[in-house]
């Protein structure tokens, strides 16, 4: 996977930066020291959480997969899920998600229609969202933690019968104990740090495209367990702190082939001549 580059929020001047390995926030800042402007590098919620164990149900699967398989279905699950993303963050600002609908692929950056897979999940999201009414409060928003230092994007704030719930939107089948992490760190920088609502919100996981009961989806609430990302915040700098995103220079054009002669001539040698019998050291 190449280094994607895109800006997740114009006004505070926030870039997401994400590898095969490594995602960032960098966030425009000014240097307590010097008062210059400067970039400061922000691990991401996703990032940390992945440090937590995963559980042996992961890998009994990795081995059955072996490793190669295994990177290969994760990639093709995140493009998968990017797509669904947009397409539904597309249909939350009012406009039309129709089955030839295209949406950018981050990996080959091309845009492509919806596959038949994506498209229900697509479907799904918009029968929950239908069958329970929700009041839509904040949508792809990026929250900050200063006091920990982790960023990331939450996918939807709503509002129902009441009630306030952070929900992360999952395209898979199964809800790993990292999700449950995610979410637990979106709740401390959006309600805690950043105060973007009054009322203390409750955490779910909607994962659309389900496959195991009728409706096509199933709703997850979550329990709050920050101390357990912060566990895996101090594995996670254990592992990576100190570091940036990899950066390197290179030249905007490349020499010129070189033409015949340019190189140089190359030496000539002289053939070693045998030294001559009488020269030669007798041995007995």
């Amino acid at each position: 996977m190449k280094k994607i580059i895109k800006e997740v929020d114009k006004e505070r001047g926030i870039v997401q930066v994400t590898t095969a390995d490594e995602r960032w926030y960098v966030i425009d800042s000014e240097s307590k020291i010097t008062g210059l402007p400067e970039y400061k590098y922000i691990p991401s919620v996703t990032w940390i959480s992945g440090h937590y164990p995963k559980g042996i149900a992961f890998y009994k699967w990795l081995a059955d997969k072996g490793w190669d398989e295994a990177e290969a279905i994760k990639s093709a699950a995140g493009d998968k899920g990017s797509k669904v993303h947009k397409a539904i963050e597309w249909w939350l600002k009012g406009n039309e998600v129709r089955i030839d609908s295209k949406f950018q692929n981050p990996t080959t950056e091309q845009v492509e229609e919806l596959t038949l897979d994506e498209y229900n999940c697509v479907k799904s999201f918009t029968d929950w969202w239908i069958e329970n009414k929700p009041e839509l409060l904040k949508t792809e928003i990026v929250v900050v933690s200063e006091k920990y230092g982790y960023a990331g994007t939450l996918d939807l704030i709503v509002k129902i019968n009441g009630e306030v719930w952070i929900v992360d939107i999952k395209t898979g089948q199964s809800v790993w104990p990292e999700y449950e992490l995610q979410l637990s760190a979106y709740k401390q920088a959006a309600w805690v740090e950043e105060s973007l609502f009054e009322e203390k919100p409750k955490l779910a996981i909607l994962q659309i495209g389900y496959k195991r009961n009728k409706n096509n989806y199933k709703w997850n609430e979550i329990e709050d367990k920050f101390p357990l990302f912060l566990a895996a915040r101090q594995i996670w700098a254990n592992e990576n702190d100190g570091t940036i995103p990899a950066q390197k220079d290179y030249p905007i054009v490349l020499p010129m082939f070189p033409k015949a002669g340019e190189l140089g001539e190359p030496k000539e040698t002289k053939p070693v001549e045998k030294p001559k019998r009488s020269d030669r050291k007798q041995v007995r």
